[in-house]
């Protein structure tokens, strides 16, 4: 099987323990993640050979980073060294009505300062069948934006499919590049696209006929979003799949979670969950990503199935501490099948 490859910047993830505050901690939990890192150990966790692209700066919490992804079944053996630090995120886990939060100290990290030319895409894409990047790799600085084109136009010329996680930051995007102008340009070479509402409005004013993001209520319904798929696939006719997740978020323990997926004739919708006292939301939408490229691969003809397995998959995603996904196929399918008893496994 060909492989995939994911492109984008891995972080230190430091997280009061539980459902400390800031100010209350003591001490940090440790996990290393982004959102490309995260698509590529599920994809590895899921059987795919996968490749993750990026820039780390050649000290021990660098080979730390690495380290995580080697464990994972990752493959590492693009990354570029060079810079002097290792992008960080802070992580304060909400619960009920307290939402959590992070705070980001990502400038000048070894991703952020990556420059076109210092990957030879050429060579990563051998024997390469996907490419996967998210919005958040432009957003941090020029050169990554830069780079992130410099990666799609190679993918594209060597007729590999590529995707995107939209992934509005708006905490990022702090450089003075043209956000509607880099994500409009990099956005035309994707054949699959996932956002949500506020990803499309954000980044190319598109908005859902009769939804104000700014004032909705809990849920996006699915049939609300048919209009921004409608769009989005006439500003992007190379797009066949334009997908996003429908998360309802009652509190911050307890969330509604589905799917649907636009063909261009169809609206595919999936089942919707009831995830109640969520361990960890972080990563929700990479475990979506993951799930779906495997199952648009594994059945390129059923994309009925390949939401389910996106929308089940990221749903477990939320019983899990960390960013990355951990769950099996074989879990995946459980849920999908209807058991969500949780029973113990003898």
């Amino acid at each position: 099987m060909k492989k995939v490859v994911t492109f984008g910047e891995i972080m230190l993830r430091l997280a009061p323990p539980g459902f400390l505050r800031f100010s209350q901690t003591n001490s940090f939990d440790v996990v290393y993640g982004g959102g490309e890192s995260n698509v590529a150990v599920s994809l590895a966790n899921y059987g795919i050979p996968v490749e993750f692209v990026t820039r780390l700066p050649k000290n021990d919490i660098g080979q730390c980073a690495l380290m995580e992804m080697r464990k994972r079944g990752v493959g590492t053996k693009h990354t570029v060294e060079g810079g002097d630090r290792l992008g960080i995120y802070f992580l304060e886990t909400g619960a009920v009505s307290r939402g959590s939060k992070v705070v980001y100290d990502r400038a000048n990290s070894a991703m952020a300062e990556i420059q076109a030319g210092m990957v030879d895409w050429k060579e990563v894409f051998k024997e390469t069948q996907w490419f996967h990047w998210t919005g958040i790799t432009p957003a941090i600085s020029q050169g990554a934006a830069d780079a992130c084109l410099e990666a799609v136009s190679v993918a594209s010329s060597m007729g590999i499919t590529i995707s995107t996680d939209l992934n509005y930051r708006s905490k990022l995007w702090n450089y003075s590049g043209d956000r509607e102008k880099i994500m409009t340009k990099l956005t035309s070479f994707c054949d699959i696209i996932l956002g949500n509402e506020e990803d499309a409005q954000m980044y190319f004013g598109i908005k859902p006929q009769g939804l104000d993001i700014t004032t909705q209520g809990e849920q996006v319904k699915a049939e609300a979003f048919l209009s921004v798929c409608q769009q989005m696939q006439a500003k992007f006719p190379r797009a066949k799949k334009i997908i996003t997740s429908l998360r309802g978020s009652i509190s911050a323990s307890h969330n509604t979670w589905a799917g649907v997926l636009y063909d261009g004739n169809i609206l595919y919708k999936s089942n919707e969950y009831q995830i109640t006292d969520i361990v960890d939301r972080v990563g929700g939408g990479d475990s979506f990503m993951g799930a779906l490229i495997y199952g648009l691969i594994h059945y390129p003809e059923d994309d009925q199935k390949a939401l389910d397995y996106a929308v089940a998959a990221s749903s477990l995603k939320h019983t899990i501490k960390g960013d990355a996904n951990l769950v099996t196929i074989e879990e995946i399918e459980k849920l999908i099948s209807g058991d969500a008893s949780g029973r113990v496994a003898r």
